[in-house]
């Protein structure tokens, strides 16, 4: 499993092709690949910033509205911006996964409302939080660029941390009711330093 963080687009082809032109890739077949950013939850935000604009009397979706939007928007990415382009954690273990949110005839994740999202949200991160110390995650969006609409990337430094966590997770209503999950994946990361051992059957160190 590879996982790259790249600024943009083009730097993550271009990683890609890098990879191709090494000795390396002559034993690597490409079984499946996976697309997406990384992108901040901010229903919170979202919210309050909606409730000021209809406070005020801005039309929805005005020029005045959408303005007040990218303005706000602008702010938080230059706030969040260490979270929006982290380093790879350099934990033991990296697990992930896909997911997307239920949208079916009975159950659709997009037809409830913005404020019922946000509590389901903040109950859902509680147990994030409580792991905060075990666990690092970074969520990527995936919208137009995947077949999934999410994926969530795992540090931690024990493996039964991923089963933990996300097995206490799955009882939250929103993973309960609206979540569909993928595949998983779970590696022992290993630095470019260590990969000659890794080839020859050996647990890499030096982590």
């Amino acid at each position: 499993m590879f996982v790259h963080f790249r600024p943009s687009f083009a730097e993550l082809n271009q990683a890609e092709l890098q990879l191709a032109h090494l000795r390396l890739s002559d034993y690597l077949e490409p079984t499946t690949s996976y697309l997406s950013v990384i992108e901040l939850g901010l229903y919170e935000s979202t919210i309050k910033i909606y409730q000021d604009l209809a406070e005020r009397g801005v039309p929805t979706h005005s020029e005045p509205w959408n303005r007040s939007i990218e303005e706000t928007l602008a702010r938080q990415r230059e706030a969040m911006r260490p979270r929006l382009f982290p380093e790879i954690p350099k934990h033991r273990y990296a697990c992930f996964y896909p997911m997307d949110r239920r949208r079916g005839e009975e159950q659709n994740w997009y037809t409830v409302p913005l404020e019922e999202r946000a509590r389901q949200m903040s109950e859902h991160g509680l147990v994030g939080r409580r792991y905060g110390g075990e666990v690092k995650q970074i969520i990527t969006g995936s919208i137009g660029f995947d077949d999934w609409e999410w994926g969530v990337d795992l540090f931690a430094d024990d493996p039964l941390v991923f089963k933990k966590l996300i097995y206490e997770m799955r009882f939250d209503q929103v993973s309960a009711v609206y979540a569909l999950f993928g595949h998983f994946f779970v590696g022992l990361r290993c630095p470019v330093s260590g990969l000659g051992k890794l080839l020859n059957g050996e647990l890499p160190g030096g982590l």
